[in-house]
């Protein structure tokens, strides 16, 4: 907690940022000042962003397609987010969704489910088969360091809030 300064309660909580993002949007260049935080808490979320890039590159690969690359169109769909108001306020590293390949939508999903797989031809033929992935390879890329990624985005977040109380002295 920020001490001897701003008009507000800051703890480390969604409640927290939501009073941050409140006493940002009061400061004259609000619109900078949130876009440095999302900035900074974009930055300390990118090595788990990176670790979970790296875990879908290493499922292994049949190599038969002809088409582009799962494991890099997935790869590429890997980043941090992060949002400052509206219905959801926080930070996050999302896989998004990759319409574009092979109408696998939801390739990411399916390639960290723990049971199951997904269908596909063979060849893009009959027969269907079942295809597994790498399990877990989205979630065990922040299993370890879940704290070290919350903490960094709560440092993030505490300077802001001393940035902001420096200004009202």
């Amino acid at each position: 907690m920020a001490t001897g300064g701003p008009p507000f309660d800051l703890t480390v909580t969604h409640e927290g940022l939501d009073a941050l993002v409140w006493a940002i949007r009061q400061e004259e260049d609000g619109k900078a000042l949130r876009k440095d935080l999302a900035k900074t808490m974009r930055e300390a979320l990118k090595p788990g962003a990176v670790r979970a890039k790296s875990g879908i590159m290493a499922m292994s690969s049949a190599g038969f397609s002809t088409g582009p690359s799962l494991r890099s169109a997935i790869a590429k769909k890997i980043r941090p987010e992060v949002k400052l108001g509206g219905r959801w306020t926080g930070a996050r590293v999302k896989a998004f969704k990759t319409p574009g390949i092979r109408g696998f939508t939801n390739a990411p999903k399916r390639t960290n489910r723990r049971n199951g797989g997904w269908r596909t031809l063979t060849y893009g033929h009959e027969p269907w088969r079942t295809q597994t992935g790498k399990r877990q390879w989205f979630d065990d890329a922040f299993e370890n360091d879940a704290d070290q990624y919350r903490q960094a985005v709560h440092t993030a977040m505490e300077d802001m809030a001393r940035r902001i109380a420096s200004r009202a002295r």
